[in-house]
This record gives C-alpha cells, sequence and structure tokens, in this order.
C-alpha cells in the first residue's frame, strides 16, 4: 500500500488485503481486452491502478477523479507510464472533448452518487458514437438485501431493472455479465488464449444440476454502446481470475483454523460455566432441603411443645410444691437448730461463770 494514501473503504488502495482486492483487480482484466489500441478514458479512477493496467494495452488512457488527493498521488505513482495522464474532474462534468474516446471505464461509481442520469449523459458526450462503456456497480439484491448489508459510501444502488433503464436510456445496446467472488475450482488448458470456456455453476445441496451462468451475481458489469457492431467485435468471454499465490484461500483457511481454536476455547469455557452452574444448582438443593428440614424441625418442636403443654404445666406445678415443702421443712430444721443451740449456751453459762469466779483472770 502506498504511503500517500490510507484505504478507507470508499476507494480501494493496491495492497488493500482481503476479497476486495481480487474484484477491482479482476475488472480491469476485463477490460483491458477493450482497451488494446484504443483511446480509453477511466472515469473514478482513484489511486490510478487500474488507468496503469489499461494503459498497457491500451493506446492513451486518462484517469480522471473528483478527488485532488487521488489524481496527485496517480500523478506521481505512475509518472513513468508514457500514455497515461490524469486530470481531476467529476463525473457528471469532464473537461474533455465530444466523442473523444473509443472506450470508457467506470467501476464502481454511479451507486456513489445522486446525479445518476447526468454521469451517463456525460459518458454518452465523450464516447464517439460507436464507443464502448464498460462499467460495474452492486447487485442491490445480493448485495444489500439478501446480505442485510449496508455501505455507508453508496448513496443509491440498483436493482437490475433499474440499472438496465438507466444504461439504455444513453446506450440501447448492453451486454450482460456478473461477478461473484468466491472460491472455485478452476480446468484449465494448456492451449493458451484461444482456448474455449465454459462455466458450470452447481450447489452443495444438488451438485448433479448445473448451469451455464451465475444465478445470484454480487455485482453487475455491463458492456454497452450505441452500436452493436461495436458489442460484436468482441465475443462475449468468460473470464477468470486465479490468484496464484492462493492468498485468499489461505487466508480463509487461517480463519477456519482460529475459529476452530476459538470455538474450542468457547467450548472449553461453556462446559466451566455448565459445571459451575451445576455445581450451584447442587448447592442450592442442598440448601433447600437444609431450610425445609429445619422448617419441619421447628414445626414439630412447636407441635410437641402444644401437645404436651398441660403435662408439662402440672409437672411443673408439682416440682414448685416440692420445692416449696422442702424450703418448709428447711426453714423448720434451722429453726430448731437455732432453738437448741440458744438453750444449750443457756445450760453452759452458770458453770462458765463458776470457772470465772474460782479462777479469775491475772
Amino acid at each position: 500500500m502506498s504511503e500517500a494514501m490510507a484505504f478507507t473503504g470508499e476507494r480501494f488502495i493496491p495492497g488493500t488485503r482481503g476479497e476486495i482486492w481480487v474484484e477491482h483487480w479482476h475488472r480491469y482484466h476485463f477490460a483491458a481486452r477493450w482497451a488494446r489500441g484504443r483511446k480509453v478514458l477511466d472515469v473514478a479512477c482513484g489511486e490510478g491502478y487500474g488507468s496503469a493496467l489499461l494503459a498497457r494495452e491500451a493506446a492513451h488512457v486518462t484517469g480522471v477523479d473528483l478527488s485532488p488527493e487521488a489524481i496527485g498521488h496517480a500523478g506521481r505513482m505512475y509518472a513513468n507510464v508514457g500514455n497515461l495522464e490524469f486530470a481531476v474532474a467529476s463525473c457528471t462534468r469532464m473537461p474533455l472533448p465530444d466523442a473523444a474516446f473509443d472506450v470508457v471505464v467506470s467501476f464502481e461509481t454511479v451507486e456513489h452518487i445522486g446525479e445518476q442520469a447526468a454521469f451517463l449523459a456525460e459518458v454518452a458526450r465523450v464516447l464517439k458514437p460507436d464507443g464502448v462503456l464498460v462499467m460495474s456497480c452492486p447487485n442491490k439484491l445480493e448485495y444489500s438485501d439478501k446480505r442485510g448489508f449496508a455501505n455507508e459510501f453508496h448513496v443509491k444502488e440498483l436493482y437490475r431493472e433499474e440499472l438496465a433503464a438507466l444504461v439504455s436510456a444513453r446506450f440501447p445496446e448492453i451486454a450482460w455479465y456478473g461477478q461473484k467472488p468466491t472460491f472455485y475450482s478452476v480446468i484449465a488448458p494448456e492451449a493458451g488464449t484461444d482456448a474455449r470456456a465454459e462455466l458450470r455453476e452447481v450447489s452443495e445441496s444438488a451438485p448433479a444440476d448445473a448451469r451455464p451462468a451465475l444465478a445470484h451475481p454480487l455485482y453487475f458489469l455491463l458492456v454497452a454502446s450505441r452500436s452493436r457492431a461495436a458489442l460484436d467485435a468482441l465475443p462475449p468471454a468468460l473470464s477468470v481470475l486465479s490468484d496464484s499465490d492462493d492468498w485468499v484461500h489461505r487466508d480463509y483457511e487461517k480463519v477456519m483454523r482460529d475459529l476452530g481454536g476459538a470455538a474450542r476455547e468457547r467450548d472449553h469455557a461453556v462446559n466451566i460455566v455448565e459445571e459451575r452452574d451445576r455445581t450451584i444448582e447442587f448447592m442450592t438443593r442442598d440448601a433447600q432441603d437444609y431450610q425445609r428440614i429445619q422448617k419441619e424441625l421447628q414445626a414439630a418442636i412447636a407441635q410437641l411443645k402444644a401437645d404436651h403443654a398441660a403435662e408439662v404445666a402440672q409437672i411443673v406445678s408439682e416440682r414448685d410444691e416440692l420445692l416449696r415443702a422442702r424450703d418448709a421443712v428447711i426453714a423448720a430444721k434451722d429453726h430448731e437448730v437455732t432453738r437448741r443451740g440458744g438453750l444449750r449456751w443457756w445450760l453452759l453459762l452458770p458453770l462458765y461463770r463458776f470457772r470465772i469466779l474460782k479462777h479469775p483472770p491475772v
């Protein structure tokens, strides 16, 4: 990725990882067959990589973009390409002469603007009467509706019938193509560029049933003109962009491995949580059983007290009566002891007095 520009999600920058690079590079390789030996205009050229690719085949390429930053970068980045120039311009008002180009290329442009009819009118103005327009845009049904996806940079996406009406108003002759980035099994002959091609699309649920076209393309690609002869000059072709480094597939495998590891960690965490929940449930049941038993015991004690309340009261009363009787006996004994102790004292007192008189103290 160049240091001068950063990927914001609005325009593709070479070096951006992911399937986006397959989509964008493939479109320009597809358009190159129409550019051979011709004067080409690349509208909304962005960073300029596609214009530089077309310049390998074209007689001359002009790239225009509304962003001064993008055009400044493109001019510096591809300054050594002699048949390539860049200019700042809006796609609805380009400072270019009428009927100046054989081919106009514009990928992923129309959905970014509100003045779509004005854009097609401007393309028609700068194209020669028998010129060819090669353009692309997302298939709203597949790109947004079915995926529940909203691209913040898109102003107005189009369904097939809307795109057909828009383009045919200026270019009645249209050849439709579909683009669908995914994994493919490619069988290619070694014969070279003249080899015939075929497409077989199947589903996993019915692999024996095949159709010779993409049923649900994510993007529409149109080759349009005011001249049928201009379209017939190049027969329709099946275009396959093969990734020699197999980067997308290897990245997919890495993601799947990472997801597998994450899934194992998740399952381990789930097992721990489930074990914890089982332990909590077991302890909760124990606590509930304890509380139930405690309540039952308290109820039994209360019932026992209620059942034997009279008996207990009688026992307590008899105990109290016995205690009172005991206390009375003890009191009587104490009184008797006290009385007897006092009698002996008076009996002994005369003897004590006699001893004192007989033996007075010195």
